[in-house]
């Protein structure tokens, strides 16, 4: 029970108002060591109720421990503007009855109105790496102040292309604070030295191994022969499935314009999320689907982490993800705060080795489904590898091993590539020719 950890009244309040009674499995493990002031390092799967882990902490904190000065007094990073907003909403539920307030600093919005705000000194600062960097460069933050860093999903970041100007960040904030760091996967390679030059003597918490999948998700695979059965799958999906809300997700924003035109065709009302959007066309659509004005959301990755909607039951990848790390936070919409949810993902033959890579990676395998009249002729490699991946040809057996070893072409190996290599026909616009030999 939160009772148990003596939190400050207006913080119990808060919680009492929310029906927030038992710490979720997270929050019971850290509570202990964030309250204290150590530093930790947290991996939890998503919806598991990480930010309130760190955000009870660090209101405790600052209710309980008068202000330094009059900066910021704690600077909460996320990798993504919608995980700010989440982090930002969340904060103000659990500081409802404070006068703690918090902003974000977060691109999307033009950057003099929201240095005006800023100048009112928020004790929390919510903010994303490139715009934090550019109110450092202007001189309209100062970090000077900052008691408690908290780095969320740090890996997105690194893998955003952020380490730079994560690292410059933490050289801004004291050396004599509290950092913590929550993520739902630590598997970057850069990540120790990372964890090392921020971190100090942290308590470890690995409460879920970035491998390992959401046990209150059924994930499933349909097989496609190509992209316009795929379409016809999506659509009778999105018809014949069963669910309350539902996030399509695909790689690229041109495909998701593409797939919103495409469905509302067939009478599917959808909205589209993607990096182009401007910040309050982006608010706007995620809170048509909170709402329910809107059942589908179609989006890229940007809503694959810090997009929390109640209700999302179903993931449908219409576009494989390119890793395992990227398949658990897009599945991760769904199967939040213990509910179930399901995740299928549409392959076709040039995704299939992705698919089984994304397996091996999670050490699992997913269920294979079939929609009745749009089965395809594709069913899967004729052959497999013991690594779940398509075996290949002896023609590309027979090119790979000519390739390790040019200089020692037998007679009988280069009558075969003579058999099996076509002309090479050169367009310059002239006469074509052939380069082989008559």
């Amino acid at each position: 029970m939160f009772n148990d950890h003596q939190l400050h009244e207006r913080l119990n309040k808060a919680l009492r108002a929310l029906n927030f009674d038992t710490p979720t499995k997270v929050q019971q493990a850290t509570l202990a060591d964030t309250l204290q002031g150590r530093d930790v390092l947290v991996t939890s799967e998503t919806g598991s109720g990480k930010t309130a882990a760190f955000l009870i902490p660090l209101l405790d904190k600052l209710l309980n421990v008068k202000a330094p000065g009059y900066e910021a007094r704690a600077l909460i990073l996320t990798p993504t503007r919608e995980l700010a907003l989440q982090v930002h909403q969340h904060l103000e539920q659990l500081a409802q009855f404070t006068f703690i307030k918090g902003d974000t600093v977060c691109g999307g919005e033009e950057f003099k109105p929201q240095a005006a705000r800023l100048r009112k000194n928020p004790e929390i600062l919510i903010a994303t790496p490139g715009r934090l960097i550019d109110h450092l460069d202007r001189a309209t933050i100062n970090l000077s102040d900052i008691e408690v860093l908290i780095l969320d999903e740090a890996d997105r970041m690194l893998d955003m292309g952020f380490e730079e100007d994560v690292t410059r960040i933490i050289q801004c904030c004291p050396q004599q604070r509290q950092t913590m760091l929550f993520s739902a996967t630590l598997s970057q390679s850069e990540m120790p030295a990372f964890i090392g030059s921020s971190l100090t003597d942290p308590a470890v918490h690995q409460l879920s191994s970035h491998r390992e999948v959401h046990n209150k998700i059924t994930h499933q695979i349909i097989t496609a022969t190509d992209d316009q059965l795929k379409d016809k799958q999506l659509v009778s999906l999105l018809h014949k499935q069963s669910y309350d809300k539902a996030i399509v997700f695909t790689n690229t924003i041109v495909e998701a314009a593409r797939l919103n035109g495409y469905v509302r065709r067939f009478g599917i009302r959808a909205g589209i999320l993607h990096g182009d959007l401007t910040q309050e066309q982006r608010k706007h659509v995620v809170n048509l689907v909170k709402n329910g004005t809107l059942k589908i959301l179609i989006a890229t990755d940007v809503a694959a982490r810090g997009i929390d909607i109640r209700g999302v039951d179903l993931v449908i990848n219409r576009d494989m993800p390119r890793s395992g790390d990227d398949y658990i936070h897009r599945t991760g919409r769904t199967g939040r705060a213990g509910e179930q949810g399901t995740a299928i993902s549409l392959i076709d033959p040039s995704e299939w080795n992705l698919m089984a890579s994304i397996e091996r990676y999670l050490k699992t395998k997913f269920e294979k489904r079939q929609i009745k009249g749009l089965e395809g002729s594709y069913s899967g490699p004729k052959k497999l590898k013991s690594s779940g991946k398509a075996a290949g040809t002896k023609k590309k057996k027979l090119a790979k091993k000519l390739a390790a070893k040019p200089g020692k072409k037998s007679a009988k190996d280069k009558k075969k590539v003579k058999k099996r290599t076509a002309p090479v026909i050169i367009d310059d616009g002239m006469q074509p020719f052939s380069r082989k030999k008559p």
